[in-house]
């Protein structure tokens, strides 16, 4: 599914879609938020969950990859280092 196609989908069909053909990569915390990345095809989804009734509130998509940093800053280098 291209990214133009995933837009004009319903919230139910977007929710739908993730949940089984996207690929969980990475989670993080923004203010009253749990975000979930996750990738279908050739670009990303991120779902923002309200913590407290597990409702997803809001989707992201994007297929720039400068917008990954926020997941990427969270690895911790160090042990790589070493």
């Amino acid at each position: 599914m291209r990214l133009s196609e995933f837009v004009l989908l319903n919230e139910q069909e977007k929710k739908s879609t993730v949940l089984h053909r996207g690929v969980l990569l990475a989670k993080r915390s923004s203010f009253e938020s749990m975000v979930f990345l996750f990738q279908l095809g050739s670009y990303y989804v991120e779902a923002y969950c309200n913590p407290a009734n597990k409702a997803i509130e809001e989707y992201r998509m994007f297929d720039n990859i400068d917008f990954l940093s926020p997941y990427l800053e969270a690895i911790p280098l160090d042990n790589l280092l070493n």
